[in-house]
């Protein structure tokens, strides 16, 4: 029987995608940008969070691009940006140094208030809260596909049917597995290295294609499975991304 925390697995096993694992990451990530958009703003402890830390560049987007909550938006923004301005503004307002005159000699104590409150900065714009939780469901995730393709024989066809995974999931699928008794980690990577040597000259087959195409002598030869070999190969190298669709001549 099918478990509530084996659902999003089995969902993102279901997919039409080049890699399970970064769909699972990309529900993951609508979810917590619905999560901090819906009622969640308005609890104390979320926005004890939001004020401290802000979002990261590319959450920002999102949140940015989406559609729930505007106002939602401007209240996180607002008390983030007081919380910024009490944070720094006094420490800003004194770092200049004085200087340097006839009787009055070289200083240097302000480099490090400088470098000091730099690295305040940098520290504050380093956390994000939703990249936090995905990496938690991330984690979660990979425990529930090593241990559904042990006990769930279902799963196990998914995963042995699922072909590709981008370059970067594919290590975080081979560092789990260290953690593997011998025989465990014997059944499974023989599935994954099969799978992987088998999706990877294919794709190679296809970009070479893809630029032999370019030669007038192939202009009339059918393109198989190559005319978005190149957006393929991006997903595959460096996981799955919006700036990877496949987009036709305009």
């Amino acid at each position: 029987m099918e478990k509530i925390y084996t659902i999003p697995v089995n969902e993102a096993y279901d997919a039409q995608c080049d890699c399970p694992i970064c769909q699972l990451h990309k529900n993951a990530e609508i979810k917590y940008i619905e999560y901090y958009l819906g009622p969640s703003l308005m609890e104390p402890d979320t926005r004890i969070v939001t004020n401290k830390t802000g979002f990261c560049q590319h959450h920002f987007g999102m949140l940015n691009q989406s559609d729930i909550n505007r106002l939602g938006l401007g209240l996180i923004l607002h008390t983030h940006l007081l919380d910024i301005e009490n944070d720094f503004s006094k420490d800003l307002s004194e770092l200049a140094p004085d200087k340097a005159g006839l009787f009055k000699g070289r200083n240097n104590d302000y480099k490090q208030k400088l470098t000091s409150l730099a690295d305040r900065i940098d520290n504050r714009i380093a956390s994000c809260p939703v990249c936090e939780k995905i990496d938690n469901a991330m984690t979660h995730s990979i425990d529930v596909i090593f241990w559904m393709f042990k006990h769930d024989n279902d799963f196990k066809q998914k995963f042995i049917n699922k072909k590709s995974y981008c370059l970067p999931h594919l290590s975080l699928l081979l560092r789990k597995a260290t953690k593997l008794s011998q025989n465990d980690a014997a059944d499974f990577l023989s599935v994954l290295a099969s799978n992987i040597n088998e999706s990877t000259p294919e794709l190679i087959k296809d970009v070479e294609w893809f630029t032999l195409k370019f030669d007038y002598r192939n202009s009339d030869k059918p393109w198989g499975n190559s005319k978005n070999s190149i957006q393929r190969s991006m997903r595959f190298l460096s996981g799955d991304c919006k700036e990877f669709n496949e987009i036709g001549k305009k």
